[in-house]
């Protein structure tokens, strides 16, 4: 179920009812003008940043140079501008750092709005069919909302609910068969997983089971047929009758 976590309008929609998708696969774009201005107030906190940088990295420069060549000279009428200049160098140390940080913040606030900006631009989670889309372009989103709804087709499951007490015959890894009468197909399986869980008005325990082969017209939602050997005796009451 693909949604969105902010409101706007959507501006691009990709993809249609029927449509095969892989993952990373664009579906569909919203715009917001409220974080168009956020996106280029933090590009401009970055850009400004730098700048600031760029000129106490200069300004440090040029009193290690100036301080460099005082010292070069006489001491005496020249101590106190040594002392004032030593005095600027670490206040410009002092200022640069602090720039460097407001970079580092301005830097993490515009990739906080960059991830912003991969939920405006949704992409499928999985590769799979789109069977829903309640979107089209000019139509406003909000957050929750069902935009377009993805079928996953390659981890496809055969679910089967079985008496309690046939449990003792089912485990991790049996073997079954799997008669799939829409497409004429028998496809081999096996148990997938025992769900730890029994339906108390008629004690029975769902099984799913995995398919061994792939097939591309396998679709979830598919009526299928499970046929596996389950040692019986004739005194036992559910053979009477028995379903597959």
């Amino acid at each position: 179920m693909i949604g969105t976590k902010y409101m706007g309008y959507v501006s691009k929609v990709y993809v249609d009812i029927g449509d095969r998708v892989e993952r990373e696969d664009d579906l569909y774009e919203i715009e917001s003008s409220e974080f168009d201005l956020i996106r280029i107030q933090s590009e401009l906190m970055a850009d400004q940043a730098k700048l600031v940088v760029e000129y106490w990295k200069n300004r440090v420069n040029r009193l290690d140079k100036k301080r460099k060549r005082v010292q070069k000279m006489k001491m005496g009428d020249f101590q106190f501008d040594l002392m004032d200049m030593e005095s600027q160098a670490d206040n410009a140390l002092v200022m640069l750092e602090a720039a460097k940080i407001a970079v580092k913040n301005a830097v993490e606030k515009t990739k906080e709005i960059m991830s912003v900006f991969n939920h405006l631009k949704m992409k499928a989670p999985s590769d799979g069919i789109v069977v829903e889309r309640n979107i089209k372009v000019g139509d406003m989103v909000m957050p929750g909302m069902l935009a377009i709804l993805i079928v996953d087709t390659e981890d496809v499951y055969v679910d089967i609910s079985i008496a309690e007490s046939l449990l003792k015959y089912f485990y991790v890894g049996k073997i079954a068969k799997i008669k799939l009468r829409s497409l004429d197909k028998t496809l081999s399986g096996k148990v997938k997983s025992i769900v730890p869980s029994s339906n108390f008005v008629t004690h029975k325990i769902k099984v799913r089971l995995s398919i061994n082969e792939k097939h591309p017209r396998i679709l979830p939602g598919m009526y299928s047929e499970v046929f596996m050997e389950i040692p019986l005796k004739k005194s036992d009451k559910l053979l009477q009758g028995m379903e597959k």
